[in-house]
């Protein structure tokens, strides 16, 4: 094997085997970009309007996530205000269990 074979192959060999310090710092980005906070100061007992809440208020109810609250969002826009709060259960992923949670902190003044 010539020398110039043998340096290309451990270069090669090194950048395959090496993380970049740009696709580390690009991996980092991605994960804390999909990393999702809700905040933990929010008491059990605080009301949440379905009708003006953005999606991460709406993830303050327990058992919505992300997808979800994007969902009632989502219903919202195409259907209008919820004339009752128990219309919340329209929304696919809302099931009886997670309403029956949810029931006394779910408002729409």
């Amino acid at each position: 094997m010539h020398a110039w074979c043998k340096r290309t192959a451990v270069v090669v060999i090194a950048l395959m085997v090496m993380p970049w310090p740009a696709v580390a710092a690009d991996k980092a980005a991605n994960a804390s970009s999909r990393a999702t906070t809700v905040p933990t100061t929010v008491g059990s007992d605080v009301k949440v309007n379905i009708n003006t809440a953005s999606a991460k208020e709406l993830m303050t109810l327990n058992g919505i996530g992300a997808k979800v609250a994007e969902r009632i969002v989502t219903y919202r826009e195409a259907n209008g205000p919820f004339k009752k709060a128990e219309d919340l259960r329209k929304v696919e992923g809302i099931g009886k269990g997670l309403w029956e949670r949810n029931r006394e902190r779910i408002v729409t003044k």
